[in-house]
């Protein structure tokens, strides 16, 4: 097989035995090279680069946002680390993807493709603006057009006809989970309107962003303890008033972290203040044990966390450090508890090469941080949640994400993204051979999970 030349350089520590993940976290160089050793366990996985192979696509059983979240975690790695390793084949996957309509609908992709999946890959091209990660040539669609395409894209899908308001889960009606709107679809939404606001200036996101915060606590995903709930049916009578009361890391993070963009953004204002610290104390309250961080949902239950489920924590952990950059007040709180958790995350990282397993030996990410030895589990999600929980410790050394007026140099385009109906003209029912564009598995739609999943807000709908 072929490979891009990406490895040249890489720490010798990757090349030999290694018994287990060993960090000094007095030293940023010691969390350096345990975020390496991670990084290339997590690498190890893709297949994208390989001759026949498609870039930016991970091999079964992982779905198409959980490679989108991959590559935005790399460039993370890259701005906190320095290390340049991975960046050829994160900005070839990232190009690969973007569709014929720069969008992130490749054709691949789109019959199946959700709201929350086409998320994923569009904050990860935001995170590259935001860090002035390479920019693709100028002939090709650039970080924040990229973002603004999709963001555009939501705004039609906005359907206040049911609910009040928000977008549905899935995109076209044939798929599974049409008729459900949800905490990850529209935090997508918050997320990148937040953060376009603050890299632009533009007022128009920032009155979305408010507007789906707004919408959000209305329908009662926000609740009163400023709890995020998964979401609610919204066919026929059922207008979102039966909630899904689970709750995951993924979705606090997500509207943690597009409120820390508003808060920096009106240079601290009362409301976003008070917004900022209802969803710090909430995901403290729900995702913390004994100070490491959880899945409440679904770690200590029968079914146990699904693949996708599987790599929610460290989203979570990546983007708590971020706020804490944006929005300093909330580091007291949580500065400890990411330490805390990126001290259990290594402990985690003790298992063995494998078949599947193709890092360095004895560096195995496993799952459940709870438990002070390997779980046995491992994963893209595994390591890439040991990966942003170890690289949240030392978010100080990458810079705050940067916008258009302090340095940041990503081109955009307003008008951006194109719509639905030209994608696909006549729905039609998904087959079987229609592989799940992202299969984020939001619980309860798709059936089978009520029975072990634990509610740890079933009181609070």
């Amino acid at each position: 097989m072929h490979f891009l030349p990406i490895l040249v350089g890489a720490s010798s520590l990757l090349f030999k035995s290694v018994d287990a993940i060993d960090v000094d976290w007095s030293s940023d160089d010691s969390i350096k090279s345990a975020a390496s050793t991670i990084a290339y366990g997590l690498v190890k996985y893709y297949t994208g680069n390989n001759t026949g192979d498609v870039p930016g696509n991970l091999p079964d059983p992982y779905y198409w946002w959980e490679a989108g979240a991959m590559f935005g975690a790399l460039i993370d790695y890259w701005a906190t680390t320095g290390d340049t390793t991975y960046n050829a084949i994160t900005l070839q996957a990232l190009e690969h993807q973007v569709g014929d309509d720069a969008d992130f609908m490749p054709s691949n992709q789109t019959k199946s493709e959700g709201n929350d999946d086409q998320g994923f890959w569009a904050m990860a091209a935001m995170t590259a603006a935001e860090q002035n990660f390479t920019n693709p040539p100028s002939d090709q669609p650039q970080w924040l057009a990229l973002a603004q395409a999709v963001y555009n894209e939501y705004v039609n899908r906005w359907e206040p006809d049911t609910c009040g308001g928000g977008m549905r889960w899935q995109i076209y009606t044939f798929n599974n989970g049409y008729n459900y709107k949800n905490s990850v679809s529209n935090g997508c939404f918050f997320n990148i309107a937040a953060r376009l606001a603050r890299y632009t200036g533009n007022t128009t996101y920032s009155d979305w962003a408010a507007k789906i915060f707004e919408w959000e606590q209305a329908v009662g995903f926000i609740n009163s303890n400023w709890n995020v709930l998964d979401g609610a049916g919204n066919a026929g009578s059922e207008n979102c008033t039966q909630i899904n009361a689970a709750q995951f890391t993924y979705n606090a993070g997500l509207f943690m972290y597009g409120a820390a963009h508003m808060y920096n953004l009106t240079n601290g204002s009362d409301i976003w203040r008070e917004r900022v610290t209802g969803l710090v104390n909430s995901t403290t309250q729900v995702f913390f044990q004994d100070g490491v961080m959880w899945e409440p949902s679904c770690e200590k239950t029968s079914a146990k966390c699904d693949v996708d489920q599987q790599s929610f924590k460290g989203h979570l952990a990546r983007w708590m450090a971020l706020t804490s950059t944006l929005a300093p007040f909330t580091s007291d709180t949580i500065t400890p508890l990411l330490k805390t958790t990126a001290e259990a995350a290594a402990k985690q990282c003790s298992g063995p090469a494998s078949s599947d397993y193709k890092g360095a030996d004895g560096t195995a990410c496993g799952f459940s941080w709870l438990q002070s030895t390997f779980d046995g589990q491992t994963g893209v999600g595994e390591q890439m949640n040991a990966l942003q929980a170890v690289m949240a410790t030392i978010v100080d050394l990458a810079p705050a994400p940067y916008t258009s007026e302090n340095g940041g140099s990503s081109k955009g385009n307003p008008n951006a993204g194109v719509n639905d109906d030209n994608k696909i003209a006549q729905p039609r029912a998904i087959t079987a051979g229609d592989r799940a564009g992202a299969g984020i598995l939001t619980t309860l739609v798709l059936g089978g999970l009520l029975g072990g999943m634990y509610f740890v807000a079933a009181d609070e709908k």
